[in-house]
């Protein structure tokens, strides 16, 4: 019989597992430039076929194995994840997990304000919303979509008011686009029930045109809000935290800092990934996955996939963060946009 509960599992760096993102679609109605850029992601091209998405059965079916090796925080992503058709249906049935004590959202906002209390009602927790400006102009530059701030604001209040939080916001910073936003955001942000994290653009993928020069450092970040608003280091919520947090010294609430680039932070990762399609990948720069949706399909035993995820995270040595050089592996890195960041 399936074991609901096979204890903790650590990789080769002795790190637990303590974190699963599953993607739910790989479409997205925006086109952001430093994730999913218009010039490759256009018209033509091919997203993944309805037959090869993991239904929401096997998702929660692949959840429950993880969840018995210790996964206790479950992310929905995409893409963009509530273009997913019914998607409460499946917050639903992943809250019925035993062992999950965190199960969150990650969204561009464009459809949360139709859908937040729906998730709500299904026992969604909280979502982080995507928003790299307060300026239409420069957000409109930035989603290449022509889609404005104002209803991403909307998204958030109606996430408020359905009980969704604390919210997190998460703000892309790139040189020469946004980086003068950063003070008005924080300004914006402060004294609500709202997070805000700044991200360094990042070497994800191999389509978004990232350069060196287009980084903007965490230290320069947290510099410039220092000066205006005065915020002082916090501890990490838990082990394998990605953000940096700080809070206001006046005690107005707090902000994260996601430094990708110019301060790793691979050592003490947590997290796995699932795609849309099922593939499972153990780092956010994998060039490579394995495919659990064809064990799911050709009727394998929970407790052969079970092995499986237990063989592949004991191997796991990831640290791309730590070694971004010339030791890095060379090849083809999964998409953002597939695996959800």
């Amino acid at each position: 019989m399936y074991k609901t509960d096979y204890g903790d599992v650590t990789d080769a760096l002795d790190r637990p597992l303590r974190d699963l993102r599953v993607s739910v679609t790989d479409r997205c109605n925006f086109r952001c430039t430093y994730c999913m850029p218009k010039e490759v992601f256009g018209r033509g091209y091919q997203f993944l076929p309805r037959d090869l998405l993991l239904t929401f059965e096997e998702i929660t079916r692949l959840a429950k194995i993880f969840t018995a090796h210790g996964v206790e925080k479950i992310r929905i992503t995409g893409g963009e994840p509530l273009l997913r058709r019914d998607l409460e249906q499946l917050i639903h049935m992943l809250t019925k997990l035993d062992g999950v004590q965190d199960l969150t959202l990650t969204t561009n906002g464009a459809l949360l304000a139709k859908k937040a209390q729906t998730l709500r009602d299904a026992g969604l927790q909280r979502v982080t919303v995507s928003l790299d400006s307060l300026d239409d102009t420069v957000f409109k530059l930035m989603n290449d979509v022509d889609f404005p701030v104002e209803r991403v604001l909307e998204g958030i209040e109606a996430a408020k008011e359905a009980g969704l939080y604390p919210i997190k916001i998460n703000m892309v910073v790139r040189r020469g686009l946004n980086e003068d936003a950063v003070i008005e955001m924080a300004r914006f942000f402060r004294g609500t029930d709202c997070i805000l994290r700044f991200i360094e653009f990042m070497d994800v993928g191999t389509t978004n045109g990232w350069k060196l020069d287009d980084v903007v450092p965490a230290a320069e970040i947290i510099s410039k809000i220092h000066q205006e608003l005065p915020i002082e280091p916090v501890e990490a919520s838990y082990r394998g935290e990605v953000a940096k947090r700080y809070r206001y010294i006046d005690g107005q609430g707090e902000i994260g800092m996601i430094s990708s680039v110019t301060q790793p932070f691979c050592g003490d990762c947590t997290r796995a990934r699932l795609s849309a399609e099922g593939v499972l990948y153990t780092c956010l720069f994998a060039t490579a996955g394995h495919n659990l949706r064809e064990l799911l399909r050709e009727n394998r035993a929970d407790e052969e996939i079970a092995d499986l995820l237990r063989n592949i995270w004991a191997a796991r040595r990831d640290r791309y963060s730590e070694i971004r050089t010339a030791e890095t592996t060379p090849g083809h890195k999964v998409e953002m946009s597939h695996i959800g960041g």
